[in-house]
């Protein structure tokens, strides 16, 4: 019977957590790299990672195929994990990377003593560019055409991080704690939206860069990545379509309008503050000038010929 190797690996937040405490905890300010164990259940072409723990490892700096990890504390531990939840199986192991390195293989073929395909996941716990921080590998043996010794190569699966309902409920509790409740929400949309569209850019040019080698020469043509990219480019809109361009039109002519009226009434407020600011001004000069005309004597009188005159004149 073949093995079908899965396609797909979720994540769940309470995992990204851990190996972020993990992280902080071993290797804060160093360039130290943490290791540790995935738990979950392959369901189907599907592994879902629910949980994890850290595992001691120790590697050098200069020469990255020394390494060492403590497999007994793994074989305890796991021990440990299956009185506590016999549903959770272990599924691969974790490393943060935030690359693959030369030593991984190996350190593969040591989890395969306990699982025949472990998942390796990448998790990025300081990551620079936008999008999710996993990445998801399988070993497989490469077979090559000249007729050489088939290699074990890690072969790359798409990754998602996924929630239950009670782990978004702690997420948003813990979002809550960081948001910022001075910024508003148009900030925020407008905010999010360059990140998508970074990330996007991103995407974009990690094409571009693999397109480019492949008709370089440097990389051989895996076809189906190409049939993907095809798949991709034939979902995209056609923007010369009379009825494509119009709908763009009238959207952004929509939204354009509401933009032009907002404007005219903060143009309107902003007049009438004005007009409002000079009126009481006015108003408070007058209180200040008749004030003073009282302390000095010089109120003004309407004498007898119909004449403004101050006290000083009515008596003489």
């Amino acid at each position: 019977m073949v093995e079908v190797l899965p396609t797909k690996v979720v994540v769940h937040p309470l995992v990204l957590l851990s190996v972020v405490d993990h992280f902080f905890r071993v290797a804060r300010n160093t360039n130290k790299r943490v290791v540790g164990v995935l738990l979950g259940q392959v369901n189907g072409d599907t592994v879902n990672v629910a949980n994890s723990y850290a595992l001691p490892f120790e590697e050098d700096e200069k020469d990255s195929s020394v390494w060492f990890l403590d497999h007994n504390y793994h074989e305890a531990m796991y021990d440990m994990c299956k009185k506590v939840n016999a549903k959770e199986k272990m599924v691969g192991w974790y490393h943060t990377g935030p690359k693959l390195r030369p030593s991984d293989l190996e350190i593969n073929q040591l989890f395969k003593r306990y699982i025949p395909n472990p998942a390796l996941v990448i998790i990025d716990v300081r990551p620079r560019d936008i999008g999710i921080p996993t990445d998801a590998y399988f070993a497989i043996e490469e077979v090559h055409d000249d007729g050489t010794a088939t290699t074990n190569t890690f072969m790359h699966l798409p990754s998602s991080i996924e929630a239950e309902e009670s782990e978004e409920i702690g997420v948003e509790h813990l979002l809550r704690d960081i948001k910022d409740n001075i910024v508003g929400t148009l900030s925020t949309q407008i905010t999010d939206q360059l990140d998508s569209l970074k990330g996007l850019h991103n995407r974009l040019a990690d094409i571009h860069a693999y397109l480019g080698k492949v008709a370089a020469g440097t990389l051989p043509v895996n076809h189906a990545i190409l049939y993907n990219l095809q798949d991709m480019f034939n979902l995209l809109p056609n923007l010369e379509k009379k009825e494509t361009v119009a709908g763009f039109a009238v959207s952004t002519n929509d939204e354009l309008l509401v933009v032009y009226l907002s404007s005219l009434v903060r143009a309107v407020i902003a007049l009438h503050n004005l007009i409002q600011n000079k009126i009481t001004n006015r108003e408070e000069e007058k209180k200040e000038d008749g004030s003073a005309l009282v302390e000095t004597g010089s109120v003004p009188v309407v004498g007898a010929d119909g004449d403004k005159k101050t006290e000083a004149e009515v008596k003489k």
